[in-house]
């Protein structure tokens, strides 16, 4: 399971530290928030210990209403449990009685001077980015026409050859070789290039390019969602080919289903022009307009008619 130290948290979110508690060896492992008014009324039942526990307005003055004896009781049992840290929200001041129990246990106590809507947001939109599951895969992202389309296939097919076409004709280059795709939405996959390898272009018989330096800062991005694949193959005569666009194949990447193209590859096609093509025809599919289906439908109302007239 992926995990963030709580101190890349701290230093991303720029939390203030109260008490650091055991900080050094707590590992975050949820992007959820729990907020533990529940807790502070004596209710530890299905207590979602585990995640980052957040005290905003309410809680605090809850805290300062509640009898001594009660308020201590609850404290004492909530901070037992092993919370990997407390946010203070809107940097309210942090009364004893808090520090004083997270210190008994060694929980980190940290402040934030965002409001505890804005708080909340940043960290679980942070947590699902840095937790989200990823994998590698070999392959070429491009944004074209501002749809993400990743290019699979045997080594040496074209890839970056097409990549670099695409480039020239204005399209952003994500990644080339290796992708690092990862899922940070049930549906939703985005893919980037490792560090060590952004921006850079392997082309056989020339070498390493720099696409950044080549083509200016408006021919790369940073990342950019996977919404297509195009699997490109060297072109088999014995294949049956889709010739009318009627039948969509998927792959699953991570458990997220992706439209896939299958672009055979032969001598004298233009795999930027069809690339073009697939983005804008994808485009038009989204909008709910199919021209496959469009011209099945032309086709079956010709037929219906010659056989009414007849």
């Amino acid at each position: 399971m992926s995990s963030i130290p709580i101190e890349t948290i701290i230093k991303k979110m720029d939390l203030e530290v109260i008490y650091p508690g055991k900080s050094s060896s707590i590992e975050i492992q949820t992007s959820d928030m729990n907020r533990p008014g529940l807790q502070f009324a004596g209710f530890f039942d299905y207590f979602a210990y585990e995640r980052v526990q957040l005290l905003g307005k309410v809680e605090m003055t809850y805290l300062e209403k509640m009898d001594p004896e009660k308020r201590e009781e609850y404290l004492d049992k909530f901070f037992q449990y092993e919370i990997p840290c407390v946010i203070i929200s809107r940097n309210m001041e942090v009364p004893e009685y808090i520090t004083k129990y997270a210190m008994k246990y060694g929980r980190p106590v940290l402040r934030s001077k965002l409001v505890t809507t804005n708080l909340m947001q940043r960290l679980i939109n942070y947590l699902n980015s840095e937790l989200a599951p990823v994998i590698t895969r070999h392959g070429v992202l491009v944004d074209v026409y501002g749809v993400g389309i990743f290019l699979m296939g045997e080594s040496g097919i074209g890839k970056s050859e097409t990549a670099l076409e695409l480039v020239k004709r204005g399209h952003r280059l994500v990644a080339d070789d290796a992708v690092e795709i990862k899922k940070v939405a049930p549906d939703r996959l985005v893919g980037e290039s490792p560090e060590l390898i952004r921006h850079f272009m392997e082309i056989r018989g020339i070498g390493i390019i720099d696409i950044k330096a080549m083509y200016g800062v408006g021919a790369v991005i940073n990342s950019k969602s996977l919404d297509f694949v195009v699997h490109m193959e060297l072109w088999d005569n014995n294949k049956e080919y889709d010739r009318l666009g009627l039948e969509e194949e998927y792959i699953e990447i991570l458990g997220v289903r992706l439209p896939k193209l299958v672009l055979p590859v032969r001598p004298g096609r233009n795999l930027a022009i069809i690339i073009e093509v697939a983005a804008r025809n994808w485009r038009l599919k989204n909008m709910g307009y199919n021209a496959a289906k469009e011209l099945d439908r032309r086709l079956n109302a010709l037929i219906q008619m010659n056989r009414e007239e007849s």
